[in-house]
């Protein structure tokens, strides 16, 4: 079984999956508070089952959420001996696009999340296979207008892309775990470092 961790989000949500089937899940909107719900949510989803191996969001998100989710993932890790493997907050979104009603035959899905100063985090994807059709940027909200041409838009900033760009069709949502089934194997298989989505804000010291 693998145990999914999802703290990049206002979302603290764990998943067990066995192969590509969701054995069991918990979720909550809890938009912070992650590092106090986070180890009490999986004992519960757990119940003394322990799994073979962890797989947990590096981000982008909230700082914070995104340290918490993997800090967690590799004390577990240790703690059971088990494989540890990440994935992006972005290709989540997209991967649980689906639960939102049927997309056109290989329409492209767009990701939006807010990702502060103002701007959004921004990346498309293909379907079938679910694959990244370009890098994850940071964008104002008109840059990222112009940057992204799928008409579904997923996650928190989508409702901002789609205003700015005058169409298109905005799905409010926020990450899930047990979406992660829906990820194909390239897609779960990142190193588990956080994914930041844009350069620090501190500059060092001349």
């Amino acid at each position: 079984m693998i145990l999914v961790i999802e703290t990049a989000s206002p979302a603290c949500s764990v998943a067990l999956l066995e192969g590509d089937s969701l054995v069991d899940e918990r979720h909550e909107i809890v938009g912070r508070g992650h590092a106090e719900r986070l180890l009490p949510m999986i004992e519960a989803l757990l119940a003394n089952r322990r799994p073979d191996s962890i797989l947990v969001d590096c981000g982008p998100g909230s700082f914070t959420g995104v340290r918490v989710g993997l800090a967690a993932a590799h004390g577990l890790r240790l703690g059971w001996e088990v494989p540890l493997a990440g994935y992006s907050a972005m290709a989540l979104l997209a991967a649980g696009a689906a639960r939102h009603g049927p997309a056109e035959f290989g329409a492209e899905v767009g990701v939006a999340l807010e990702g502060g100063h103002g701007q959004l985090f921004v990346q498309s994807f293909a379907d079938d296979p679910l694959r990244p059709l370009d890098a994850l940027r940071s964008l104002l909200p008109e840059e990222a207008a112009a940057a992204m041409s799928a008409r579904r838009v997923i996650g928190s900033g989508a409702a901002a892309l789609v205003a700015a760009r005058g169409f298109g069709e905005a799905l409010e949502a926020s990450a899930r775990a047990s979406d992660a089934r829906f990820l194909p194997l390239p897609l779960r298989a990142l190193p588990t470092r956080p994914i930041y989505g844009r350069a620090p804000d501190a500059k060092p010291m001349a």
